[in-house]
Formats: C-alpha cells, structure tokens, sequence
C-alpha cells in the first residue's frame, strides 16, 4: 500500500469518528470500496459475494455478520474496531434498543 493511500485511509477513519452517530455499516462498506477505488462489482469479487449483496448492504438493506465486517475491514485497510462496532450498532438499531456499543480490544 502507498504511503498515499495510508494517508488517505487515516484521513477516512477521522473523518468516520467525527460523524460516528450518524454512520452505518453501509456507510463504512461505501468508503472502503471508494477507498479502494473498486465498483461494487469488483468490492463483491473481492469479498466472495454477491453484487447485490454489496448494493444492500451500501444502501442499508442488509446487515452484516462479524466475520464479514472484519473481512471488509481487513481487505479495505480500515479499522477492524470500528467494523465491529457498526455491524452491531446497526442490528441494535433495527431492534429499537435504545443503547450504544463500544467495542475493546481484549
């Protein structure tokens, strides 16, 4: 990776910690496939699934697992800590739970 895109990946994970309460998974899925300068098509090649997969979850029609908001973490060079927190931010919100999750690295 480029010290370029480095740069560009720390600018994103500020910029992501500054809206935090307003952020979904998608939005994180979005900025990691920009980041990476890849479709939606090629973001889906990348992670093994669908397009249309990569389409819901961007639009937030779809949640994610753990394993795959890691897996997209990894592959995009974001943070793994902040993946985490957005897929279960997001399934705490469609459930109408009104808490907010912090996520420690053990």
């Amino acid at each position: 990776m480029s010290t370029k895109k480095y740069l560009e990946y720390e600018e994103t994970s500020k910029v992501l910690e500054k809206i935090d309460g307003k952020v979904n998974f998608g939005m994180f899925l979005r900025v990691a496939r920009t980041t990476l300068e890849v479709t939606q098509a090629e973001m889906a090649r990348i992670l093994g699934v669908p397009k249309a997969m990569v389409c819901d979850i961007e639009k937030g029609r779809q949640f994610v697992s753990p394993t795959l908001a890691l897996k997209i973490a990894n592959k995009a060079g974001l943070s793994p800590k902040q993946a985490l927190r957005l897929c279960f931010q997001d399934q705490l919100r469609r459930a109408k739970a009104k808490y907010w999750v912090k996520v420690e690295e053990k």
